[in-house]
């Protein structure tokens, strides 16, 4: 039996498993990147898909995990 997270996918042979921890992982933005998420931010507020716009290559998903990490809060109830 194989484990479902460990199959490689039919088209490229590459482990799928693989790929998603690699991008989950990538979150890391260039100090250009994250000066335009602190402006926009205070512009726009926590709408991410505008503040993904200006900065190519990112998603939406990408900008909150990365605010999250950076400024979330631990004592929050």
């Amino acid at each position: 039996m194989s484990d479902s997270k460990y199959t490689t996918t039919a088209n490229n042979g590459q482990y799928a498993y693989a790929d998603q921890k690699k991008r989950e992982t990538e979150l890391e933005f260039s100090p250009e990147e994250e000066d335009i998420i602190a402006k926009m931010f205070r512009l726009v507020g926590k709408r991410w898909h505008l503040i993904a716009g200006r900065i190519p290559g990112r998603t939406a998903e990408d900008i909150e995990k990365y605010w999250n990490s950076k400024f979330s809060s631990s004592t929050a109830c």
